[in-house]
């Protein structure tokens, strides 16, 4: 199996940025740890603050099985990317570390989710792992 993850704008912060909320761990390390949890699945990883990349990243997604995305605050503002994962038959699940329902008004919507085939949020870091068994099982 091999899946794409995307992790969007201020993502790259990881382990400096606000650790009250999002933890105090890098992603590369923690990807590094999935990949080795899950030695089957090959993970293939991209970061970006742009969000035309992670358009034409998912556009272009044509040899994976599913992808993995964390659009960070390009999900309350992108229609952009929403229509990008329309656009695409690979299965897309949205990831989000923070409770989004449990922060500011602006962030409790998403206009990526409907394109989704599911939302995980709220789980911290695990939610990325959480998204890698939907596609397993």
């Amino acid at each position: 199996m091999n899946l794409l993850i995307i992790n969007g704008v201020n993502l790259s912060l990881l382990g400096s940025r606000e650790t009250d909320i999002y933890g105090c761990i890098q992603f590369e390390d923690y990807l590094n740890s999935l990949r080795t949890k899950y030695p089957k699945v090959r993970l293939d990883y991209l970061q970006t603050d742009k969000v035309e990349e992670i358009a034409s990243a998912i556009t272009g997604a044509t040899d994976v099985d599913g992808i993995i995305l964390n659009p960070g605050a390009y999900t309350h503002t992108s229609i952009v990317i929403a229509d990008a994962i329309k656009a695409v038959p690979v299965r897309v699940v949205e990831v989000h570390i923070s409770n989004l329902f449990g922060r500011e008004q602006f962030r409790r919507h998403s206009f990526i989710a409907p394109a989704c085939a599911g939302s995980i949020s709220g789980f911290g870091l695990k939610g990325y792992e959480l998204a890698i068994l939907s596609f397993i099982h």
